[in-house]
């Protein structure tokens, strides 16, 4: 029951109160600690008043659930409602296999199971394969089609030439790719044609599993990534870039991107030089959880 109330309160402040509405329930949760009898009063999309029960002012519509626990709706850093996990279909399946329009449906419904889940905000971080399958779904929540979270999308994301996949096949054979490939110049073309499809800000893969057998290496140069910068700048958007490895990290760092994604082979360095440039790391460690396990067998106890 707890749960439930949660997930509504998640739902009302994604649509908003047309009234000054109280919630009151047995527990407030602020983020830092738990306080008894507290509650909240809103206005449209604001909480104007947060404090005891006894204090709040008065209301049009009070609302009262004893027994549950209001608290603030959650923030997912790295999202992908384009794809389910790695276990049910792999990723090369996914692209390859299945529809935009099937992926679209189903990112829908992922995103309404996002709010349900508590979080009120979500930053998707590439359609993988699926276009601008995540804008549509944006706006399909923005006009009131279906129930979901405030997104913040990236569209195709950008990758180098050769570098992302699927891969494995005739070399004459050209499949559908995860993101959009360029090189150089080209990438001041690509960012504004990301921009002008709707991305919210320009996802780019600093580093990817292209090395011999497999390893991850560096994809862009420090000048390519700045031309990336440097365009998503000049419309006011941030550049977010996946990197692994501590050279992938130290270039796009240098570069100018907002966060670095993944992280796993960040070395004390790299760190300092985030520190200092201020980019902050989303460490994504549920992935490395799930991959760890999906690909490579972990049994989830054992180190």
């Amino acid at each position: 029951m707890r749960q439930i109330i949660t997930l509504l309160l998640c739902l009302w402040f994604s649509v908003g109160f047309a009234q000054r509405t109280k919630l009151t329930a047995d527990r407030l949760f602020d983020g830092e600690e738990m306080k008894m009898n507290w509650g909240v009063v809103v206005e449209e999309n604001r909480i104007v008043e947060v404090g005891p029960i006894s204090q709040l002012g008065n209301a049009d519509v009070e609302l009262n659930y004893d027994g549950g626990t209001l608290m603030p709706g959650m923030i997912e850093g790295h999202s992908h409602v384009l794809l389910y996990p790695y276990n049910q279909m792999e990723w090369n399946d996914q692209v390859l296999k299945e529809s935009r329009s099937l992926r679209a449906i189903r990112g829908a419904k992922m995103a309404t199971k996002n709010l349900y889940a508590g979080f009120t905000t979500i930053r998707d971080l590439g359609s993988e394969g699926a276009g601008y399958a995540d804008v549509a779904i944006k706006q399909s929540i923005e006009q009131g089609i279906i129930e979901g979270p405030r997104m913040l999308v990236a569209g195709r994301a950008i990758v180098a030439t050769g570098s992302y996949g699927p891969k494995g096949f005739h070399p004459d054979f050209e499949v559908p790719l995860g993101a959009e490939p360029a090189d150089g110049e080209n990438l001041i073309t690509v960012t504004r044609d990301q921009i002008g499809k709707g991305a919210d800000f320009i996802k780019v893969y600093a580093d990817y599993r292209w090395g011999p057998n497999k390893t991850a290496m560096p994809t862009f140069s420090v000048d390519e990534l700045k031309l990336i910068v440097e365009t998503a700048a000049s419309s006011g958007r941030v550049v977010v870039a996946h990197a692994a490895t501590a050279e992938g990290m130290r270039r796009a760092t240098l570069a100018g991107v907002k966060t670095i994604e993944h992280g796993s082979e960040a070395t004390d360095e790299v760190l300092q030089l985030m520190k200092e440039r201020g980019v902050a790391l989303c460490p994504t460690l549920a992935a490395t959880h799930a991959v760890n396990q999906y690909l490579y067998g972990w049994d989830g106890k054992d180190p």
